[in-house]
């Protein structure tokens, strides 16, 4: 089997989605397995052993560019590729493989894919969780139902390059006299995925107290938050608390999380980073939820409110209160946290 996989565009999805490749190498020792992918996915792919070559992915997310669809299909078609596997539900998402000339086409029925792929599944739903709908593809339409559950999913496992991790340390001035506790306050999605920036000051506040150091990691965008975190704390504090955010590359944030004891997450794309490179978890859950993206780790405490409106998944609040984050007390959080650092 030759095999291109058409991959997610998030983060979490695409460490998700490792999931599939240890399945297909499990099935088929001897495939290749190449992702195309956007730009920014690379150096995560690279981490996959599964993975023989990450291929970037020129057209932007969202946009449909047909012409640059069929180049780019016409320019893989020399790859020779026996199967391809769609994880996106758009139409366009499905078109490349179909202009390069593969035989075999899998993916989930999406918007309009009738034709586009040939090996059609038909409804998602019938898997709870997503990393259940990306292995699922690895089997036969008879075999999935009976072989795909979660406890059965292999689990994403990034491997940790020892020397960049150091090199990185190194550059952001960071050492493990302390052990290290990693916020993650951001969420790509919305801010109905964002605990507040107050109850995570608080946290950091008590782990220092406790003999820890606290990381914080995010990208440019959530350095705002983070700064209010830091600024929030004693400034004897302030010492053992040292805002990363739009500090890393997306992969020395993958090395520097690896340096973690635990790591306290929003459900993002670092959270899975997290659970990837064998952290524990401490998984907050607003607008979203863990029945259907859980971190695939056995070293995970699951932290939620149960008030009724939530899981919305709405990017923000529907009601306009954010009680679901709102009421998810520090106390509640830092109970998960002591789990794990005593």
């Amino acid at each position: 089997m030759n095999i291109l996989i058409i991959g997610p565009s998030w983060v979490g999805d695409m460490v998700m989605s490792q999931s599939l490749y240890t399945t297909l190498k499990q099935k088929h020792p001897e495939a290749t397995i190449d992702v195309l992918a956007p730009a920014w996915c690379k150096p995560i792919l690279e981490r996959m052993p599964e993975v023989n070559q990450a291929i970037e992915m020129p057209i932007g997310h969202g946009a449909f560019n047909l012409a640059g669809r069929w180049a780019l299909g016409r320019e893989l078609k020399s790859s020779n590729y026996t199967h391809a596997y769609v994880l996106p539900n758009s139409a366009k998402s499905a078109l490349i493989p179909l202009f390069a000339g593969i035989p075999c086409r899998t993916g989930w029925k999406g918007e309009f894919r009738y034709g586009l792929l040939n090996d059609l599944r038909a409804d998602r739903k019938i898997f709870q969780y997503m990393v259940e709908r990306y292995v699922s593809l690895a089997y036969s339409p008879n075999d999935m139902l009976e072989q795909v559950k979660l406890a059965n999913c292999p689990r994403p496992r990034l491997n940790v390059d020892k020397q960049t991790q150091q090199l990185t340390l190194q550059k952001l001035k960071l050492n493990l006299e302390r052990p290290a506790i990693g916020l993650c306050p951001g969420a790509e999605f919305g801010p109905a995925k964002r605990w507040p920036d107050k109850y995570y000051a608080q946290i950091a506040h008590q782990v220092i107290e406790k003999g820890q150091q606290v990381w914080l990691f995010g990208g440019a965008k959530d350095r705002e938050v983070t700064d209010a975190i830091r600024n929030a704390l004693p400034t004897e504090h302030q010492q053992y608390c040292h805002n990363l955010a739009g500090e890393t590359s997306l992969i020395e944030a993958v090395d520097t999380l690896a340096a973690c004891h635990t790591v306290v997450s929003n459900d993002s794309g670092l959270m899975h980073v997290s659970a990837a490179v064998g952290c524990n978890i401490v998984a907050l859950y607003g607008s979203s939820s863990p029945k259907y993206t859980p971190p695939l780790s056995e070293r995970v405490e699951i932290v939620h409110t149960d008030i009724s409106c939530r899981p919305c998944f709405k990017r923000e609040c529907p009601l306009g209160h954010l009680d679901c984050l709102n009421k998810l007390m520090p106390d509640t959080v830092m109970a998960s946290i002591n789990k794990f650092i005593g």
